[in-house]
């Protein structure tokens, strides 16, 4: 990519970092917009002087976007949330916000615009999340018809908030929640005696994808003229049933616990009190959002399309889920 200037609306965000690193190595010149400029100050030293510069914006407010895409050759929307407080409801975040950036991309005449979707997009989707996350789409292609989507699945990386806090809550609890369970055991007779199978298919199913190869697949979208228009699946090579996710984390933190089935209505009736916390462990759109599969349809390009190997999630979080690990384990390790 030759030397350009490209603005990042939630750049020091976990995806916003790592692309904000690659782009920096490219030579371009970034603004990063930013509600906390402070906040981001971290991402200077990832360029020379002067090349990265956290931009204060709010970006409910026309005039400060209109002044933060001035210029850019490059417009890249990473904003979104994962569950509403006050003000910063999925309609404003998901859809307003992300209609009223790309009209002032266009407006400015930035040549490409490339925003962070969800693999959950769909106007039918029983969450508000996936249903705003598609209507955020929409308004992006009506201002922008070239514009890039992209929809990733769960994005793992040492910054997560997935993989992290299923390890975090795994050092105090004996058990863990398998999300998704049949309410009731399947119960059969079988040659070797009596079986009983809570689990069934494991719950939900998700396609991790690195958060390298998501930064990497946007840096490849910015010069292919193909991305134009575009919208792209991200998933990583492999597909998990919640339960294997569990197990995944139990084998790379080196820790046993007990894994209990939690059918949706279990845990939406528990998320009802969890969505009260400051940072919700969970909610009950986010219940809604897993009784549907988190995984590629095949129908839409994917990372090969960009020319990128999926990442494999076991490669990458024994790399930072060690962390998480016993004392005991972790000096075992040491070296």
């Amino acid at each position: 990519m030759s030397r350009q200037v490209v603005t990042v609306f939630g750049g020091s965000g976990f995806v916003g970092r790592h692309l904000v690193h690659k782009l920096a190595a490219t030579g371009a010149e970034i603004r990063v917009a930013v509600r906390d400029v402070e906040a981001a100050m971290f991402l200077k030293p990832a360029g020379n002087v002067g090349q990265i510069v956290p931009w204060q914006t709010d970006v409910t407010r026309p005039d400060q976007v209109a002044t933060a895409v001035a210029g850019a050759d490059v417009v890249i929307n990473l904003i979104g949330i994962l569950y509403e407080r006050g003000a910063r409801t999925f309609q404003r975040m998901h859809v307003d916000v992300a209609g009223a950036i790309a009209k002032a991309a266009a407006d400015a005449g930035a040549k490409r615009f490339l925003h962070m979707s969800a693999l959950g997009a769909d106007p039918a989707s029983p969450a508000a999340y996936g249903r705003t996350k598609a209507a955020g789409e929409a308004a992006v292609k009506a201002a922008f018809p070239e514009a890039t989507i992209f929809r990733p699945s769960v994005i793992f990386g040492p910054e997560d908030n997935f993989f992290n806090l299923f390890a975090g809550l795994m050092r105090f609890t004996p058990a863990m929640p398998v999300i998704g369970a049949p309410a009731l055991p399947k119960i059969s007779w079988g040659e070797g005696g009596l079986k009983v199978d809570l689990f069934g298919d494991g719950g939900c199913k998700f396609q991790p994808v690195f958060v390298g190869d998501v930064a990497a697949a946007m840096m490849r979208a910015i010069d292919d003229p193909a991305a134009k228009g575009a919208c792209y699946e991200l998933g990583g090579p492999r597909v998990y049933s919640f339960k294997q996710v569990m197990e995944l984390i139990l084998a790379a933190t080196e820790r046993k616990r007990l894994l209990v089935p939690a059918p949706l209505g279990v845990a939406a009736l528990k998320a009802m009190f969890l969505q009260l916390l400051p940072k919700p462990l969970l909610t009950p759109d986010q219940v809604k959002l897993l009784g549907v599969d988190n995984v590629v349809s095949g129908s839409q390009p994917g990372l090969e399309a960009l020319g990128i190997s999926p990442t494999a999630a076991e490669a990458v979080l024994p790399t930072y889920l060690n962390r998480f690990r016993t004392p005991a384990h972790q000096g075992a390790h040491a070296v």
